[in-house]
C-alpha cells in the first residue's frame, strides 16, 4: 500500500528539521527510491510501515538516516561525460582566454557530495591544460552534509568508487594506492577545498566564481528555493562567468538572471547583464 499524503508530509518535515533541506511534494517518489536501504535496516517491509515506526519510536538515528539519504546525491568521477567534454572543448578554453592576464580561476562545485566532481575538474585541468601549471586555481566544493565534506577533504576512495567513471590511465597518474583505498595526489588536492554549506540558507563569504557547477541538486528544491539559490549563485558569479546544471534541470522556470546557450552537445548558462 502506498504512503498517504500525511505520511509524505511527515517525511518532508522530518528532513527539513534534520537538514534544512526542502523536498518538493512533486518529488515524493524520491522517498521510495532513496529510503529503501533505510527501510530494510529498520526491519520494515515497506515505506508505509517504516513511517509508522518513525512516528511511534522517534529514534534519532533513524531520523538522521532519513535526512542523510534524502540529501546525499549519487556521484562519480567525470559524471556525465558529455558535460565534461563541453567543459574541455568550450568553457575552459574561453575562461583561459578571458583570464590570461590575471592567470587566476575560481570554480564552485556547489553540490560536491564526496568530492568526485571537484577532483574531476582538477584532473581535467592538469591533464588537458598544462599552461595552467603556474596559475592560481581554486576549486571550492560545498555540500550540506558534514560527513561527506569530511570524506571529500580526505581525498581517499575505495576501489568501487574509483572504478566508477575514472579511466585507468588517470587513476594511476593522479591517485596513489594505500591498501584498499586510493588517495588523490597532492597537486590536485591543493587545487580543491571543501566547505559545509546549505544552499537554501545564508551562504558564507566566498570568492567571485568564473564557473559554477550546480548539478543534480535542484531536483530536490521547490520553486521558491530554486529562485533563492539562483539569486545567490548569480551574486557570486563574474559577469562573464558560466553556470552548468544537471541534464534534467533548467534555470528558465525559476529565474531571469541567466540565459541559456548550447555548445558541444550541452546546454549551459550565462549571467544576464542587469545593469
Amino acid at each position: 500500500m502506498a504512503c498517504s499524503d500525511s505520511d509524505y508530509e511527515y517525511l518532508r518535515e522530518l528532513v527539513l528539521a534534520q537538514s534544512a533541506n526542502v523536498i518538493d511534494p512533486s518529488r515524493n517518489g524520491l522517498f521510495e527510491s532513496k529510503l529503501t536501504p533505510v527501510v530494510r535496516l529498520a526491519g520494515a517491509s515497506n515505506l508505509e510501515q517504516f513511517v509508522k515506526i518513525l512516528r511511534v519510536e522517534r529514534r534519532p538515528q533513524l531520523q538522521r538516516a532519513v535526512a542523510e539519504a534524502m540529501t546525499i546525491n549519487e556521484t562519480s568521477f567525470f559524471r556525465d561525460r558529455t558535460s565534461f567534454e563541453m567543459l574541455r572543448e568550450t568553457i575552459f578554453p574561453a575562461l583561459i582566454r578571458l583570464r590570461e592576464r590575471e592567470r587566476r580561476l575560481r570554480i564552485w562545485s556547489a553540490a560536491s557530495s564526496t568530492g568526485q566532481e571537484a577532483y574531476s575538474l582538477g584532473m581535467m585541468l592538469c591533464e588537458n591544460f598544462p599552461l595552467l601549471s603556474d596559475w592560481d586555481i581554486k576549486i571550492i566544493g560545498t555540500d550540506l552534509s558534514r560527513e561527506v565534506v569530511e570524506t571529500a577533504r580526505r581525498g581517499r576512495y575505495r576501489r568501487l568508487e574509483v572504478n566508477r567513471g575514472l579511466p585507468v590511465q588517470m587513476l594511476v597518474k593522479y591517485l596513489t594506492r594505500h591498501g584498499e583505498e586510493w588517495e588523490m595526489n597532492a597537486r590536485v588536492r591543493a587545487m580543491c577545498e571543501f566547505m559545509q554549506v546549505n544552499l537554501c540558507g545564508v551562504l558564507p563569504e566566498m570568492p567571485v566564481f568564473d564557473l559554477v557547477l550546480l548539478r543534480n541538486v535542484l531536483l530536490y528544491f521547490p520553486r521558491q528555493d530554486r529562485t533563492h539559490v539562483f539569486r545567490e549563485v548569480r551574486r557570486r558569479m563574474a559577469p562573464e562567468g558560466y553556470l552548468m546544471l544537471g541534464n534534467a534541470e533548467q534555470a528558465e522556470d525559476s529565474t531571469k538572471l541567466f540565459h541559456v546557450e548550447f555548445s558541444s552537445g550541452c546546454y549551459f548558462y550565462r549571467p544576464v547583464n542587469t545593469a
